[in-house]
């Protein structure tokens, strides 16, 4: 008798051990689309509640924490944000936060975004916290940037601008003698034009050209986003410039001083940069648009003031004039 109540306690305990062992890794409640925040310093007690309040777990929470005890490898429970595949074991989920990567959330900043729209998109994060102060103009490398939940904007912008101060450097190191930039801040000021200027990737180079060219024989670069960014800030102006704003002294005008702005107009990209710091050979010393979203380039104002007459012609055309 004594033998038959030690096999049936014995197939019970075994039971009850295939059971957990079931349970632990066999599939979880979890549906679609389930996300769990886990704050800073959580232990596995505190994790397991943040678990099953977001349905990662099933209600037996000390069944979930003491299995976790028992067959999890011990390692610490991470901070972040984290998304349960669709029926994640208990095992699995376990797994995710100790080793995991918690969820990433991206803000992109396009090339020749001026620093009150990044100011303003970093702002608008969701999920990100505190303030975010003013970035100096061309601080910032236009890229995308990942992020956490609860994660400082202070700590995303310095990503940036520490991508920018590492780019720049990269860059300044390989320039060559095309242009007459002496400091890496120059080459900046001048790439973020040349960023305003053209879209075209093809064109940049050859833009820088130009600039470079004026700046060596102390022509005026005669850049309309110069004259706009004082106004704006680098926002689009919707409207012509005006007569009065070509004749302003704001330092940034290049219809009225010769040489470079006072700084960058703008958050300029890699390749604007590389063509600043390698231009393109060329004589050119103007350029107009064509009507096709680039340029037509020429080396004396007579071609030039053709290339105008033909680009006001197409304008007129549309009906823009």
């Amino acid at each position: 008798m004594k033998k038959r109540i030690g096999q049936i306690g014995a197939l019970l305990a075994f039971g009850l051990m295939a059971l957990a062992v079931y349970s632990w890794w066999g599939p979880g409640p979890a549906k679609k689309g389930v996300v769990v925040t886990i704050p800073q310093g959580s232990s596995l007690q505190s994790a397991t509640d943040y678990l099953f309040y977001a349905g990662a777990i099933d209600g037996h929470r000390k069944k979930f924490y003491w299995l976790a005890r028992l067959l999890g490898e011990g390692d610490p429970i991470q901070a972040g944000e984290f998304a349960i595949a669709d029926g994640a074991s208990p095992a699995d989920v376990l797994w995710q936060l100790q080793h995991g990567t918690p969820m990433q959330r991206l803000v992109t900043i396009p090339e020749g975004t001026p620093s009150i729209i990044v100011q303003e998109k970093l702002d608008a994060l969701p999920f990100a916290t505190g303030g975010t102060p003013m970035p100096g103009e061309g601080t910032v490398l236009p890229d995308s940037y990942t992020y956490e939940r609860g994660e400082a904007r202070t700590a995303i912008l310095k990503r940036m601008t520490m991508a920018m101060d590492k780019q720049l450097a990269a860059l300044w190191a390989k320039r060559k003698d095309g242009c007459p930039v002496t400091t890496p801040q120059q080459a900046l000021t001048l790439a973020s034009i040349v960023e305003k200027e053209t879209a075209k990737a093809s064109e940049r180079r050859t833009v820088a050209g130009v600039y470079c060219n004026r700046l060596r024989i102390g022509m005026k670069l005669d850049a309309d986003p110069t004259v706009i960014y004082p106004i704006t800030k680098g926002k689009p102006l919707g409207r012509r410039i005006l007569r009065s704003e070509l004749n302003a002294i704001t330092g940034y005008n290049t219809y009225r001083e010769v040489g470079l702005p006072a700084g960058p107009i703008a958050n300029p990209g890699k390749l604007s940069i590389a063509a600043v710091l390698d231009p393109a050979p060329t004589k050119a010393l103007y350029f107009v648009a064509d009507g096709t979203g680039g340029h037509v380039f020429a080396d004396t104002l007579a071609e030039h003031n053709a290339n105008v007459a033909k680009w006001y012609a197409i304008r007129r055309q549309r009906g823009e004039m």
